[in-house]
């Protein structure tokens, strides 16, 4: 039981944390576990026993940055590699925070399995539901636990009922909770019939000792009573979801279902997890690890191993290098570190590999296993784990790295006789990996330097930042020449702000939150345009007849769409096709009432006419203006970004916290009811939301809290877009 204290502060401050695991005997060369003295060396302090090392690895290692501590949050995904049993996991403690949304997302692109970890006493929370739909976007099998069973409101029928209502998933509980709140000693394994107790004392308080034995008659009747109940629910359940199961419970045990061996049974849980077509549920305190323990032997179990998850990609490569950059990090010394999930052959250092995205050859100088802010150097790294690599200087979160540019080739190659058909359509089969998809800003300001001496250092470091984060958006604005940033939410740059300070030494100035608002277009409106230029000795004439629709910015995915008639489909060369697409692009990032980026447009290509010698660029530039002459006939309409907020508060205040939201412009979707609170759902703009945490604080006596995330876009009325136009163009 010595590695189970890696957990308890993971488990107690993670919304998420995402798992591989692989056996133990494809890392015979990791000095992590076995080896004290590689552990002595990670810490520091000679002293140390290995139990203390990896509490210590734990405790400062996966919270490591200054503003992680001080705020008790989690703001950047750590990776931490340890040993349980026979198997090694990898390990990624993610934020939970919706601003930080990016750090979960490439953290579940790259992983096999998930623990989901609820408090029990508030079941599914809304940014637990906001990680749990990337979770699902990803296909990741997961596992729930239930954590701080030993609150006083802890209850397991609520929390399970929240993730099936909420979630829209089957819960699968596979333990029954001994004792509540204080009282709360142990679990009992519904598959085994077993009785898991952790005993109190200086020791065993610390969850290093627990006991197992079977249920027997002394046990209270109205316990074995719930669990005879529990186990029945729990083998029945697993029959509707798993015909394998269904099938021997019908021929061998159908006198008797309650005889089924506990070992068919996780056999079952297992094939219905790894298909998500249920989620186990597990329950425990990770404060004083009761339960953690159970919960390892539940990821060995039921979660999926690499060898088990099916990427097509990779059997082109077969024993060769495919690995995902999927994390970067800037170190002072080393310079940029990039994190790699390896999903076929070896990973050596001292060797060259080549970047497909980039299309460029880097050599690695270093191999290392991470330990969050830590490292310890190996030899070779094999698939299935994640590695951090010295040397990548141009690699970036989403890149594909092989170990030649001939095994790429070898890999395209299998890969298009593999899909013959496709090949035949006029298909090409990829062998990149696919990326991370970055979700576009919602707030922006201006950052400053304190002395023009200091620019330069500020823009290494803003890109240096951008390279680390990719939700994080840097511009300078073309009129101003100001340094525009651009980030997720008010928490967001305020972290960007203060690591500036913090880690490059520079105070910057930064100016008011301003919403990334969007616009659209009205009417249906059709125009022509000419452009007519001599440039040298050469004359472009181009003429460009297109229409522009507002269409429903739900249908279209959030995006602006561009077509062609048929007859231009057929007429145009693919060059002039590239130009078009150009031209109507760039006139698609400024709209016509404030010059923000457009949503909800369609544009038709009607005609392109132009004259031989006509430059492309002139086509697109012909595009572009002839674009803005429609959309300024069209009519534009500011579009306000909507953000969805659930409030947490006590009833004594509902009322309050309810009348600041109608000043807010905020439309109250529901109320619910949570043991002593109230749940508040309501549609807000992020506009009114500016400091909402101060006064949220201010109004409640500090006795609630809110989450907000990025719900739609919505029109603005005529009023509120009339005061918008006056205060940008200074009238307010």
């Amino acid at each position: 039981n010595t590695y189970s204290l890696l957990f308890p502060l993971l488990f107690d401050h993670l919304v998420i944390d995402s798992i591989t695991y692989s056996v133990r005997s494809s890392f015979s060369m990791f000095p992590v576990v076995d080896d004290v003295k590689s552990l002595r060396a990670v810490d520091g302090k000679n002293t140390m026993l290995p139990i203390i090392s990896l509490f210590y690895l734990v405790q400062v290692f996966t919270d490591y940055m200054a503003q992680e501590r001080e705020r008790g949050i989690t703001i950047q995904s750590a990776a931490v590699t340890f040993d349980w049993k026979s198997y090694r996991i990898n390990l990624i403690d993610t934020p939970g925070h919706v601003d930080f949304t990016l750090e979960v997302e490439r953290a579940l692109r790259v992983l096999d399995g998930a623990v989901a970890v609820f408090d029990a006493s508030a079941g599914v929370e809304a940014q637990t539901l906001t990680v749990w739909r990337q979770a699902e976007k990803h296909h990741v099998p997961c596992v729930c636990f239930l954590n701080k069973m030993d609150k006083p409101a802890a209850n397991l029928r609520f929390s399970v009922e929240s993730i099936k209502q909420k979630l829209k998933v089957t819960p699968v509980v596979l333990q029954f909770p001994i004792g509540s709140g204080k009282n709360f000693s142990g679990v009992v394994d519904l598959l085994t019939n077993q009785k898991l107790l952790w005993k109190r004392g200086s020791l065993g308080d610390d969850g290093q000792v627990f006991e197992s034995k079977p249920l027997d008659l002394l046990d209270e009747t109205e316990l074995l009573q719930e669990i005879k109940e529990a186990r029945a629910a729990l083998i029945e359940q697993v029959a509707d979801l798993d015909d394998e199961f269904a099938e021997l419970l019908l021929t061998d045990f159908s006198d008797n279902f309650d005889a089924v061996p506990s070992v068919k049974l996780q056999e079952a849980v297992r094939r219905v997890t790894l298909a998500r077509k249920g989620v186990p549920v597990l329950c425990g305190s990770s404060l004083r690890n009761k339960g953690v323990q159970p919960l390892l032997d539940a990821i060995a179990a039921y979660l999926p191993a690499p060898s088990e998850r099916h990427h097509d990609l990779v059997q082109w490569y077969k024993d060769d290098l495919c690995a995902l950059a999927f994390k970067v990090v800037h170190d002072r010394q080393r310079g940029p570190l990039v994190f790699l999930r390896i999903y076929s052959g070896t990973l050596k250092p001292q060797t060259a590999v080549h970047n497909i995205n980039r299309n460029s050859t880097e050599r690695m100088s270093r191999l290392l296993v991470p330990f969050a802010d830590q490292q310890v150097e190996i030899p070779s790294m094999t698939a299935g784990n994640i590695a951090l690599t010295v040397g990548l200087k141009q690699t970036v979160t989403g890149d594909t790295i092989v170990s030649s540019k001939a095994s790429a080739a070898a890999a395209a190659r299998r890969a298009h006789s593999d899909r013959g058909a496709a090949q035949r359509r006029g298909e090409h089969a990829s062998v990149v990996l696919s990326g991370v998809e970055v979700p576009d800003p919602v707030f922006f300001c201006t950052i400053e330097p304190p002395t023009m001496s200091k620019q330069a250092d500020l823009e290494n470091a803003l890109n240096c930042l951008q390279r680390e984060d990719p939700s994080l958006k840097v511009r300078v604005d073309p009129d101003s020449g100001q340094t525009i940033l651009c980030g997720m939410g008010e928490l967001h740059i305020e972290i960007i702000h203060d690591r500036i300070r913090r880690e490059y030494g520079i105070e910057t100035d930064l100016g008011p939150l301003q919403v990334a608002y969007r616009e659209t277009i009205l009417h249906k409106v059709s125009t022509t345009d000419t452009l007519d230029r001599t440039v040298g000795d050469k004359r472009h004439v181009v003429t460009v007849e297109l229409a522009v629709t507002p269409v429903d910015i739900l249908s279209a995915g959030g995006t602006c769409q561009l077509a062609f008639t048929e007859e231009m489909e057929a007429q145009l060369s693919t060059e002039t096709k590239e130009a078009v697409e150009n031209g109507v692009h760039s006139a698609y990032l400024q709209g016509p009432l404030l010059g923000y980026p457009l949503l909800g447009v369609s544009s038709l290509i009607q005609s392109v006419k132009m004259e031989p010698g006509t430059s492309p660029a002139m086509v697109s530039a012909c595009l572009s203006r002839c674009m803005l002459k429609a959309l300024r006939l069209a009519g534009g309409q500011v579009l306000e970004p909507m953000m969805s907020l659930e409030v947490t508060v006590g009833e004594e205040h509902l009322s309050t916290v309810l009348g600041d939201l109608s000043q807010r412009r905020g439309t109250v979707r529901d109320i619910q009811s949570r043991h002593d609170s109230k749940v508040l759902l309501a549609n807000v703009p992020l506009a009114e939301m500016m400091g909402y945490s101060t006064i949220l604080r201010t109004i409640t006596s500090g006795n609630a809290t809110f989450s907000l995330e990025l719900d739609t876009y919505e029109a603005m009325t005529p009023q509120d877009q009339n005061t918008l136009l006056k205060r940008m163009s200074g009238l307010l």
